[in-house]
C-alpha cells in the first residue's frame, strides 16, 4: 500500500498560497484494508474514507468510464490493481494532476508543473470532454487564479466549446450548476466564471437571463460603457471589492436582468426593467433551487436599486415605502446588503469606480432614525389595532421629512 499527496494542496503549495486541504490517493489497497487501519468510509460513488485522526479525505486510485449522459453517466474502477499514473490520468486539469510521495517528492505525469509556471488551465486528456461539471470547475479556477495570470488553454476552450455544442450542458443537474456557481462567487474573480461560460456558449444554455445582456444598450450619459452585459460584470467586480459575502454577490450579478428583455424600439432606455428584472431572478433561483436569503436580496436589489439612485430627488413618501416594501425594519442587515449591491451598481461604471455613494448613506440614516421611534409610547397613548400601525407610518413619515429638508 503506497499514499500518495495529490491535487490542490500540491498546485497550491507550488504557487506559493495558502493550502486548505490535504487529499490522498492510496494505490495497492483495499475497503477492507482501510477499514481494518480505523478509516471511516464517506465514498458514495467510489470508495473515499476519512483518516481516523486527521479527518483528511483518502481515496482508492481509480479509473472510470463514460457509461451514460451528464455527470453522473460514469462507472467507476477501484482496486488494488489501478496505479497512481491511471489516477491521474483521468484528472481534469494538469495543475490538479500533480502528486507527491511520502518523501515530498514531485511526481508530475502530464505537465502540470509546466502548466503552472506558463500559467495555463489545461486538460489533461479528451476524456475532459465526458464530464460537463468540467467547464464549470475551470471557469471557477479561471475566478480564482486569473489574478496571478493564468489563462484557459485555446485546445481546452475549443473542448469546451465541442461539448456544448454535443449537448454535456443539457444534462447538468440543478444543484450541482448552483453548487459551482455559489463557489465561483466566492473566488476573487467571479467576473472571470461568466465570461468563460460566455466564451464556451455554455452561459446562454444554464444563465440565459445574463447571456442576454451582452450586446444591450444603456445610456451612454449614465452608462459610459453602454453595454449591459459588460457593465453587470463591471458591477460584480466592484461589489468584490465591497465585500466577500457571495450573497451581496449574486445580487449585483441579478440586478439588472430585466433589461434584457425591454423592447428593441425602447432602446437605450430601460423603462420598468426592475419588476421585469425581479420576475427573471424568481425564474432564476427556482431554476436551480437556490437558497431563499440569495433569492430574497436578489430580488429587492433588482426591484428597488434605481430607487436608491434617486434617494434625493424621491418624496418622503417614496423613500418610506421602499424601507417597508424591502422589509428594512425587520431585516436592517439585509438591508445593509441592499445598500451595498446598489452601491457597487453605481461604481460599476467608467470613471465611476472611486465615487462616493452618499444616496447609500443616506438611506442608512433614514432607517437608523426612523427604527429609533417607540412602538411602546404610541400604544401608551391610547392608540390600538390598526390605528398603531397608522400611526407609526405617519410618524416614521413625519421624521423622513424633517431629515430631507435637512440635506
Amino acid at each position: 500500500m503506497k499514499i500518495f499527496l495529490v491535487g490542490g494542496a500540491v498546485r497550491d503549495r507550488l504557487l506559493g498560497l495558502k493550502v486548505k486541504d490535504n487529499d490522498w490517493v492510496v494505490t495497492g489497497s483495499n475497503p477492507e484494508r482501510m477499514l481494518e487501519k480505523g478509516f471511516k468510509t464517506v465514498g458514495k460513488d467510489f470508495p473515499v474514507f476519512l483518516h481516523p485522526t486527521t479527518g483528511d479525505e483518502y481515496a482508492l486510485a481509480r479509473t472510470e468510464r463514460k457509461s451514460g449522459a451528464g455527470y453522473h453517466g460514469f462507472h467507476f474502477y477501484a482496486a488494488e490493481d489501478v496505479t497512481l499514473a491511471e489516477d491521474l490520468q483521468r484528472r481534469d486539469l494538469t495543475i490538479n494532476a500533480l502528486a507527491e510521495d511520502e518523501h515530498g517528492r514531485l511526481i508530475d505525469l502530464v505537465g502540470g508543473k509546466a502548466d503552472l509556471e506558463q500559467k495555463v488551465l489545461r486538460h489533461v486528456s479528451p476524456a475532459f470532454a465526458e464530464d460537463p461539471v468540467r467547464i464549470l470547475r475551470i471557469a471557477r479556477f479561471l475566478a480564482r487564479f486569473s489574478s496571478l495570470g493564468f489563462k484557459i488553454a485555446d485546445e481546452t476552450l475549443q473542448l469546451m466549446q465541442n461539448m456544448v455544442k454535443g449537448g454535456e450542458v443539457d444534462a447538468l443537474v440543478p444543484e450541482r450548476v448552483w453548487q459551482e456557481t455559489r463557489r465561483a462567487l466566492g473566488e476573487e474573480n467571479p467576473s472571470k466564471f461568466i465570461e468563460a461560460l460566455r466564451a464556451c456558449g455554455a452561459l446562454a444554455i444554464l444563465f440565459p437571463e445574463i447571456d442576454r445582456l451582452f450586446g444591450v444598450p444603456q445610456s451612454k450619459k449614465h452608462h459610459p460603457e453602454v453595454d449591459t452585459g459588460i457593465h453587470t460584470l463591471l458591477v460584480l467586480q466592484q461589489a468584490c471589492l465591497l465585500t466577500d459575502d457571495p450573497v451581496i454577490r449574486f445580487a449585483a450579478l441579478t440586478h439588472d436582468l430585466g433589461k434584457g428583455t425591454t423592447p428593441k424600439n425602447e432602446l437605450p432606455h430601460h423603462d420598468q426593467h426592475e419588476e421585469r428584472g425581479y420576475q427573471l431572478v424568481k425564474v432564476l433561483c427556482q431554476r436551480y433551487k437556490i437558497p431563499k436569503h440569495y433569492k430574497q436580496l436578489a430580488a429587492i436589489t433588482s426591484l428597488f436599486h434605481t430607487h436608491v439612485h434617486r434617494a434625493f430627488e424621491e418624496q418622503p413618501t417614496i423613500l418610506l415605502e421602499l424601507l417597508e416594501r424591502a422589509d428594512a425594519f425587520r431585516r436592517p442587515e439585509r438591508f445593509k446588503q441592499f445598500l451595498l449591491a446598489c452601491t457597487a451598481d453605481s461604481r460599476g461604471r467608467p470613471s465611476y469606480e472611486d465615487n462616493d455613494y452618499p444616496e447609500a448613506d443616506f438611506f442608512a440614516l433614514l432607517l437608523e432614525k426612523t427604527a429609533q421611534i417607540d412602538t411602546k409610547a404610541i400604544i401608551a397613548a391610547g392608540f390600538k389595532g390598526e390605528a398603531i400601525r397608522a400611526q407609526l407610518h405617519q410618524q416614521r413619515l413625519s421624521l423622513i421629512k424633517t431629515i430631507k429638508a435637512a440635506q
